[in-house]
């Protein structure tokens, strides 16, 4: 529908999973997109299936928890596309283990990628959208809502999203700029079958528990990215501040 024709997203984690199926839904709806990731192979086929769809995409190698990398992708979609309208910070990890288990250098780097990068990629990226507005999502977890079992630094960090998201909304809803935060369950993604190996579970069996919900199935990705192109788009003008679980019904 072309929704957003001259927007200028940046999507964290974009070469695959959640952030590789809205990297593709917002460049359908008319978005020039900046993939900003950590697995350049992966990035660089996302970045190529939409320029071949007729899109408009340029992959960043980026680690999100490095603020020198966050400042060049963001330069990167301004000098590129000339303006920066969207921010999507997806990039996220997941250690599966509890507080007497998890390493010192686990938790930090949960805490780097899941927060940290947040903080980074807004301080830079705010700037440019306190001209004319903007839209930023943040992807937090059922589990920043409630808690979960086997996941400490999981569950901290994604806790932190939800109410980094209500801070920065109001801090800087004067400027135009709307921020909210999607809560997803568990979705098909490469992260969901990684949970299943760090708790040295069978996969099937994993899988089958991660569909005990009202709806009694897991999440596609392109469910989550549908309802952060509502959040980002002009459908969702008054919304901002808010946590919008997409869960299959998990967190009720």
């Amino acid at each position: 529908m072309n929704t957003l024709t001259g927007k200028t997203a940046i999507i964290t984690g974009g070469a695959s999973g959640i952030g590789k199926a809205t990297a593709l839904l917002l460049a359908q709806e008319g978005a020039a997109v900046v993939i900003a990731d950590i697995n350049q192979e992966q990035g660089k086929q996302t970045e190529q299936e939409i320029n071949s769809a007729g899109g408009r995409a340029v992959f960043v190698l980026c680690n999100v928890a490095k603020a020198e990398d966050c400042e060049r992708v963001v330069q990167t979609a301004v000098n590129t596309f000339g303006r920066l309208d969207i921010l999507f910070n997806n990039a996220g990890i997941i250690r599966r283990t509890n507080v007497t288990n998890i390493s010192e250098e686990d938790w930090d780097w949960v805490m780097a990628v899941n927060v940290k990068s947040i903080y980074l990629m807004c301080k830079y990226a705010v700037p440019h959208m306190s001209a004319r507005g903007g839209a930023i999502v943040n992807t937090g977890s059922g589990w920043g809502i409630k808690g979960g079992r086997n996941a400490i630094s999981y569950c901290a960090s994604k806790g932190a999203v939800v109410n980094m998201t209500r801070a920065l909304a109001i801090d800087h809803g004067a400027q135009n700029i709307r921020v909210n935060c999607i809560c997803p369950g568990d979705t098909d993604t490469p992260m969901l079958r990684n949970e299943a190996q760090q708790l040295g579970q069978a996969e099937d069996t994993f899988l089958a528990e991660a569909k005990e919900r009202p709806l009694n199935r897991y999440a596609q990705p392109l469910e989550i990215a549908q309802a952060v192109l509502y959040l980002v788009s002009a459908a969702a003008s008054y919304v901002t501040g808010a946590v919008l679980a997409v869960d299959g019904g998990g967190t009720a």
